[in-house]
């Protein structure tokens, strides 16, 4: 009922937040309850992603998190990260991240759910959002390595996220040079202005605005849209100003950008005119119509067959570079060379340079337009400049490189820095001391990027024909370096979209797994995979013993079991300390599949049942855990209802023995206290452990115990042998010897 009350409450408000004279459009969003996590690694986030309508003026998000039916949950933080274009780049655990790697964290919630309450619901609001991908992420605070078992009672918590957004669909649109007569009233005016591609600037403009007290408007000016991140947006107080404008230095290309006008003087109408300006710097010459194919098969083909043809030779001058026209009048301002892109897998594509070696000089930028669609802001985006030292020329000092997304910075050998009007971008540097350099960028934006590189001369030498020789690699991989020897890159999906994460293994933390503060040793791995591998050895006993007394089925079910958990913990160890005699799969199918169903064989041989309903139950229990294993392999059901079942039909054949026999069945003592309760105590011990006790740190020696305890709670409680069987009951498995002997006793008694 509370939630449905917030639910029209919200509505009632977004629907009030803007009234005057613009058409405002309602929109909600809803997205599936989904159980939170602990954080370890990103794959313990529950990722939503929405999408902000164009000319959205508020957006709210309905934040819900619900408690399950847990015993004695305390307080609960959760936490959820908000980033605009992207997925957010979240580190909760405080790791380190990957050299080279620029990230810059998201912004984050952290919403409570108190002992006594079973739900938390939240408002967040962002008022002029940007358009577009929007991505909210969840989790709980940092994993203790609390490893638990399915089916028992915990405390479960459930995130929804629901949002609500408000657009204007008749928002003004500023002409060019054009004032826009508008009055302004209790609430902002709103407008919007298209930047087209090779834009340096825009200038909006205020004039002629009138106040009814004093000679003050109190206006401000608002360009740009909310990302929740700083620099998003550009503002100019307006205040005592009759002329003011607000500049844009370098504005993202091919895209609408709202105004907001708002005054500081409540209950008052300030007439006023609006204009915009835009103004294009520079545009490369125009590119010649037909194909370069000689370029293509030369940067494309030949590297990849590794031929030395007739287009073996890489280098390219200037004018190829850029792909121009010879005959072009324009003047010329920018390089760009023409850019492929090479798709090669899922979130695994690079971008080719025609040329190969790009000429970089002084006196004009070279530009790479590098295409971005909205779903590969899933991987991580990697550059690569390798200087080659012996084509320096003229008062070389470095390359100066600025990687931006939206559009390029065109002017890198003065001192302004690497950064758009609303964007901080990202600066490599190449050097004869030092040639290479690397950037990581982990969920880059979805916005096209733009590398721009330029030579940058020493101060005391003449910087008119200084150039340097540069090698530009781009590319977009699911992961950083696929997670190194230490972790495994993951391909995650959220509804229709596909993001990539390292889990890491050995200790090993962080974006690359690259982390080794917590980073187990190779000796205390080799620790860990004898302990957890020779641990199954103790199923030698039990073997011994079932064959001993004729137990010849529950003999090779100890010995499958013991084989498979072998190799299974041989493959199933992290680092380096890894052997796999086949898939990894099955491996883990067989040996979990073997534990269950040695518990029930021997439960089930304890009941003394005659031999016919011996082994049909023990093929029907084989076949449901079988059946059980593959639905759901980590279920505690899968362990429990086979005991449980096969304990009822011990009880029952005992209790039915008893009664016959008037007497407590087994009726020895000895029995009792030499087998059954030593048996009962290891299983309980075994049991304790394995549910209660295990966690990531000390699962290694957690685990064998439970091998330990198990196997020895099997030489306990396996019945002794049948009187009539021999020991190790070869007598009645070889050619029905002992059905022979009788038929001839018979036989003599008769005559």
């Amino acid at each position: 009922m509370e939630k449905y009350f917030v639910l029209c409450l919200l509505l009632y408000a977004t629907a009030g937040c803007f009234a005057d004279d613009l058409t405002y459009l309602n929109g909600f969003y809803s997205k599936t309850p989904q159980r939170l996590s602990k954080y370890s690694w990103f794959g313990n986030v529950r990722l939503h992603h929405f999408r902000v309508p164009e000319d959205a003026v508020l957006v709210r998000w309905l934040l819900t998190v619900s408690r399950g039916s847990g015993l004695n949950c305390g307080n609960q933080n959760i936490t959820v990260h908000f980033r605009a274009g992207a997925p957010p780049v979240i580190n909760p655990i405080q790791t380190a991240f990957p050299n080279s790697t620029s990230a810059s964290l998201a912004h984050n919630l952290t919403l409570i759910v108190p002992s006594g309450q079973s739900s938390n619901v939240t408002l967040f609001n962002v008022t002029h959002p940007k358009p577009g991908d929007w991505f909210l992420a969840a989790h709980l605070p940092k994993d203790d390595g609390k490893i638990e078992q399915q089916g028992l009672p915990s405390c479960s918590y459930l995130f929804q996220a629901q949002m609500f957004s408000r657009r204007a669909s008749d928002l003004p649109i500023l002409q060019y040079n054009i004032p826009l007569s508008q009055t302004l009233t209790a609430s902002p005016a709103l407008f919007k202005v298209f930047v087209p591609e090779f834009s340096s600037s825009l200038d909006v403009f205020i004039s002629n605005c009138s106040a009814n007290v004093g000679n003050d408007c109190g206006l401000s000016i608002t360009v740009g849209s909310s990302t929740l991140r700083q620099g998003s947006e550009v503002k100019q107080n307006c205040s005592g100003l009759k002329i003011c404008h607000a500049s844009v230095l370098i504005p993202p290309w091919n895209t609408w950008l709202l105004v907001t006008v708002e005054t500081n003087q409540p209950n008052t109408s300030v007439p006023f005119y609006i204009a915009a300006n835009v103004t294009v710097g520079c545009k490369p010459l125009s590119s010649s119509s037909d194909f370069n194919a000689a370029a293509f098969i030369r940067t494309i083909i030949a590297p990849q067959s590794n031929s030395s043809g007739v287009f073996g030779n890489s280098s390219t001058s200037a004018k190829n570079q850029s792909g121009l026209r010879s005959n072009s009048s324009e003047p010329m301002c920018m390089r760009s060379p023409s850019v492929f892109r090479d798709e090669q897998d899922v979130l695994s594509f690079r971008y080719i340079v025609s040329g190969n070696n790009l000429t970089v000089t002084s006196d004009l930028p070279t530009v790479l337009a590098l295409e971005h669609s909205p779903g590969d802001s899933g991987g991580t985006l990697v550059v690569q400049l390798q200087l080659n030292t012996s084509s320096l020329i003229g008062g070389f000092a470095r390359v100066k490189a600025c990687l931006t997304p939206s559009a390029p910075v065109l002017q890198l050998n003065r001192s302004q820095t690497c950064a758009t009007g609303f964007a901080q971008g990202y600066t490599l540097n190449v050097s004869s001391s030092e040639s290479n350099a690397l950037l990581r960028i982990p969920f880059p934006d979805a916005e096209n990027w733009y590398l721009s590189l330029q030579t940058v001369c020493n101060d005391s030498v003449d910087c008119t024909n200084a150039s340097a020789t540069v090698s530009a690699s781009v590319s977009v991989s699911a992961c950083i370096d696929e997670c190194g020897p230490y972790g495994e890159c993951r391909l995650l999906r959220t509804y229709n979209y596909l993001y990539g994460a390292c889990v890491c293994k050995a200790g090993w933390q962080g974006w690359g797994c690259t982390d080794g503060v917590s980073a187990l040793s190779y000796s205390r791995q080799m620790t860990a995979a004898l302990l957890l591998t020779l641990s199954n050895f103790f199923f030698i006993p039990p073997i011994i013993v079932a064959l001993y007394r004729g137990y010849l089925i529950e003999a090779a079910i100890y010995l499958f079991t013991m084989f498979f958990s072998t190799f299974y913990h041989a493959c199933d160890q992290p680092g380096v300390t890894v052997m796999c005699i086949m898939d990894y799969d099955t491996l883990q199918f067989c040996d979990f599949l073997g534990s269950v169903v040695s518990v029930w064989v021997t439960i089930v041989c304890m009941a003394r049942l005659q031999e016919p309903i011996k082994y049909l139950l023990f093929m029907m229990g084989t076949l449901v855990i079988s059946m059980a294993m593959q639905l759901d392999r980590r279920g505690l059901w899968n362990l429990l209802g086979p005991v449980l079942f096969a304990l009822v039909i011990m009880v029952t054949s005992w209790v039915y023995r008893g009664v016959k026999r008037h007497q407590c069945y087994p009726p020895l003592w000895r029995r009792w206290v030499l087998f059954l309760l030593p048996g009962i105590v290891s299983a309980l011990i075994g049991v304790c452990v394995y549910v209660f006790a295990q966690t990531d740190s000390n699962y290694y020696y957690t685990h064998s115990i439970w091998h330990v305890m198990v196997a020895t709670s099997v030489v306990f409680l396996l019945p002794p042998r049948e009187k009539h069987v021999p020991p190790w009951g070869w007598t009645n498995k070889i050619c029905s010897y002992s059905r022979c002997k009788n038929e001839k006793v018979q036989l003599y008694t008769v005559t």
